[in-house]
């Protein structure tokens, strides 16, 4: 059975920011592009560095995020990759 975590205080959305789309709080780096730097290279490090102006944490709650609502995530990643072959 998966739970869900109720709270990520470190993931926002606002209409204003790429349309709602789940957004790293207090940035425009999506859980989306976390998520897929993370299938690109796994290694935590690697991960850490991609994005030296967001912390640990907040690297680590928006992967948190995706495992919670992987559907979700997965159909902004699909969205965009439609984009980018348009």
């Amino acid at each position: 059975m998966v739970t869900r975590r109720k709270t990520f205080t470190h993931i926002t959305r606002n209409p204003a920011i790429l349309s709602g789309e789940p957004v790293i709080a207090g940035t425009r780096v999506p859980v989306r592009a976390v998520v897929l730097t993370h299938r690109y290279a796994p290694d935590d490090e690697y991960i850490y560095a991609a994005y030296p102006f967001v912390s640990r944490t907040e690297i680590d709650e928006a992967l948190a995020y995706y495992e919670a609502y992987r559907d979700e995530i997965d159909e902004y990643i699909a969205d965009n990759e439609d984009d980018e072959t348009a």
